[in-house]
């Protein structure tokens, strides 16, 4: 059979969403990078140099996004007959090497530090004032992307999402630091560095784990399969179901199933059921590409 061709509408404001979450994401983080590069240069803060790292391979990473979902959300062509939605993935593990590189940068500079004499640090209200307006602005692009990945699951915009909410947590601990270096308490700023940092690598971890699984065709959960079979199930006319195999491509999945009917039917009656078993599997996958072969009982 065919495949039905999924709402277009529904595809259109799709990519408009993640054209628009990664076009918010480079903006914001030229803005942070050049803020929290001034507040670093007055204050001399470490751990605010670890957030300043951060948003610097935040911007080279949202450049991938935005150029990953150009690619992805192009429509299939004789070359690529599934489309191009692995672009995601292979952005997502593209985020994962920069932050864990970020990481690694950060915890070098923050071990080093602690074997030296601390020396205080300097103008401590505009690094806190840059660092609010840093929670700001990351907190209302967390939100677009939030709200893009409940209507996309795009694999790329969840892991730029990581990058901001590590940056969300990080500016809150420069805070801290830069109150406790104002206390006298200067080591605070390297212990926090080293927690940042230890974070950032704990949390890459499942983001590079399920964008290889994706790369390597990984089935939709079990959970998904069976509701999938149980739908098809539902149709009148269908004897029974086989050969489920799914897989996902971006934030699409694909899906290739057999129907049972009864090999008396004539061939329209037959391709009706076909077709309804498709259009009930898409009202529970809307973004689905569905093949159905039907087979004689």
């Amino acid at each position: 059979m065919n495949t039905l061709k999924p709402d277009t509408n529904k595809e259109k404001t799709n990519k408009k969403l993640l054209k628009i979450a990664s076009m918010a994401s480079v903006i914001t983080a030229s803005l942070l990078i050049f803020a929290k590069l001034m507040a670093w240069f007055m204050t001399g803060s470490l751990s605010l140099l670890a957030t300043l790292i951060d948003s610097a391979m935040d911007i080279i990473a949202s450049i991938i996004t935005l150029i990953a979902i150009r690619i992805a959300i192009t429509p299939a062509d004789e070359s690529h007959h599934f489309g191009h939605g692995k672009a995601e993935q292979l952005a997502a593990l593209a985020q994962s090497a920069f932050i864990s590189g970020s990481a690694v940068v950060v915890l070098l500079n923050a071990l080093d530090r602690l074997s030296v004499e601390q020396s205080s640090l300097s103008n401590e209200p505009i690094g806190i004032a840059v660092m609010v307006f840093s929670i700001i602005a990351t907190i209302i692009l967390l939100s677009i992307q939030y709200y893009v990945i409940s209507k996309t699951n795009s694999a790329a915009i969840k892991a730029d999402a990581l990058h901001y909410k590590v940056d969300l947590l990080a500016n809150a601990a420069v805070i801290i630091a830069l109150l406790g270096a104002n206390a006298g308490f200067y080591q605070i700023d390297n212990a926090l560095a080293i927690i940042i940092s230890g974070y950032m690598l704990y949390s890459v971890k499942k983001l590079a784990w399920d964008a290889i699984q994706n790369l390597m065709d990984q089935s939709l959960p079990i959970n998904e399969q069976t509701a999938i079979e149980n739908i098809a199930l539902s149709v009148e006319g269908v004897k029974g179901v086989h050969e489920i195999r799914t897989r996902v491509s971006g934030s699409k999945p694909f899906i290739q199933l057999h129907l049972d009917l009864d090999g008396r039917l004539p061939l329209q009656e037959a391709h009706d059921i076909g077709y309804s078993a498709k259009v009930a599997i898409l009202d529970y996958l809307p973004e689905a590409d569905i093949i159905i072969h039907l087979d004689p009982d």
